[in-house]
């Protein structure tokens, strides 16, 4: 019975989580905590923290986390079904969708008004990541003590090495973190 209440409490959680992982963190300890009382306030919340800190998404660390706390390993596998089942379901039928209909006009001139969008969104948080990497206090100040130049030089060698010479992106993060630690230890 606790993994049947696992799996649907994950999957409520999943289906009603919009804007990202953390938006889940509410809904979870709503199931979790208020709900089901499987755990304290306290214990909750040190679990969050180490899902926050743990590499991937949040919501799937989490659902790991309380459902290996709950059940053990069966808990942990039942409630990350349940927190990603709903979008599994969602991600094949607009796919099944998008196949039946991506030859028609109508769906063609949706998507035809919809990449210029999408690329100006990718192209505007783009420029707001690259920002403050490059200038100083984040504003676009071209002076000698506002320009980052190594930042500059490593987004341009950075661009060349991964887009003409094909290396791997880690790679180039593990260079670039060398780099880093050779300026300040040489600087």
């Amino acid at each position: 019975m606790i993994y049947l209440q696992l799996f649907l409490s994950f999957v409520r959680v999943g289906l009603c989580t919009f804007g990202g992982g953390l938006a889940a963190i509410p809904l979870i300890q709503q199931q979790v905590v208020d709900n089901y009382g499987w755990m304290s306030i306290d214990e909750y919340s040190d679990i969050i923290t180490v899902a926050q800190i743990t590499p991937g998404p949040i919501a799937i660390n989490a659902s790991t986390f309380i459902g290996n706390q709950v059940a053990g390993i069966p808990g942990a596998m039942v409630a990350v079904l349940g927190i990603i089942f709903p979008a599994c379901i969602i991600v094949t039928l607009l796919a099944y969708i998008y196949n039946r209909l991506h030859n028609m006009s109508a769906m063609q001139s949706v998507l035809k008004f919809l990449r210029p969008a999408v690329i100006a969104i990718l192209f505007a948080t783009a420029v707001e990541i690259l920002m403050p990497v490059v200038f100083m206090n984040g504003d676009v100040e071209l002076t000698a003590y506002n320009v980052k130049n190594r930042m500059i030089v490593l987004f341009v060698v950075g661009i060349i090495l991964l887009h003409k010479k094909k290396i791997s992106p880690i790679m180039y993060i593990l260079m670039c973190g060398v780099v880093e630690v050779a300026y300040q230890v040489l600087i």
